[in-house]
């Protein structure tokens, strides 16, 4: 289920408003302090409930019952505000694509890229194309085992492409790009391997089917295109569980 930032900021918003509309005029009227503690942990609590009202994930219940609380330590640990632009910075350099795209950085595992080197040698040398692909995690170790094919990578967090570009140096059969997944020509590509998250998979389908050739392979790690029966799922032996969804095009 999809579920979009300005959706969060709302229940979190509602909750903040729905606490202080009570809180405010309360403690004016007894001329008390506001006891900022139990007024976070009171919007936590109510955030909570707005998010699970509403069904969303469990993470994001989490995330809206320990917002406020949070923001209540932090601000009592008197923390220089240049900290926080430096982690700002340095979250956009590793996690640009989750702001960008709502697409978190996922390692492939090594399991997953066994079992993708076997589905592979199945099949003639050939390009594969690995779309956010992160540290090259996935890249790197296929282009090891399989030297005779040609592997390339799209990753546009500067950091984590930077990392990956000097993990792929010494592979003359690995090509490294520092840009925008949907730049890319999927026609260029026999095999094209996606981990991303469910929010893009529709319009990459689209970009899939109008792009890849007859014949080429689309495989998603542990996201299935909606409403798509893929020609093949793998299991990969793993926990948690990160099924291959292939589509022969």
């Amino acid at each position: 289920m999809s579920t979009p930032p300005i959706r969060q900021l709302a229940l979190q918003g509602a909750a903040v408003i729905l606490v202080l509309s009570i809180a405010w005029p309360y403690f004016g009227w007894t001329a008390e302090a506001m006891p900022w503690r139990e007024t976070s942990l009171a919007i936590g609590g109510v955030a909570l409930l707005f998010a699970t009202l509403s069904r969303q994930p469990w993470w994001w219940r989490v995330i809206h019952a320990g917002f406020m609380p949070l923001i209540w330590l932090t601000q009592r640990l008197a923390i220089d505000p240049g900290w926080f632009l430096f982690g700002f910075f340095l979250l956009l350099l590793v996690y640009r694509g989750a702001l960008s795209g709502q697409v978190p950085l996922y390692l492939s595992n090594k399991q997953t890229v066994a079992r993708l080197a076997e589905l592979l040698a199945e099949r003639p040398p050939g390009r594969f194309l690995d779309l956010g692909a992160g540290l090259g995690s996935t890249t790197v170790p296929l282009a090891e085992l399989l030297p005779e094919s040609h592997f390339t990578g799209y990753e546009n967090a500067p950091l984590t492409w930077l990392l990956g570009r000097l993990f792929s140096l010494g592979h003359p059969n690995i090509r490294w790009y520092w840009d925008d997944l949907w730049q890319a020509n999927l026609a260029d590509y026999d095999v094209v391997y996606a981990f991303l998250s469910p929010v893009p998979m529709p319009r990459l389908w689209e970009k899939v089917k109008a792009e890849m050739q007859p014949g080429s392979l689309f495989i998603s790690n542990s996201f299935p295109v909606p409403g798509e029966v893929p020609t093949q799922v793998i299991e990969v032996d793993c926990t948690p569980p990160r099924p291959l969804y292939c589509y022969q095009i």
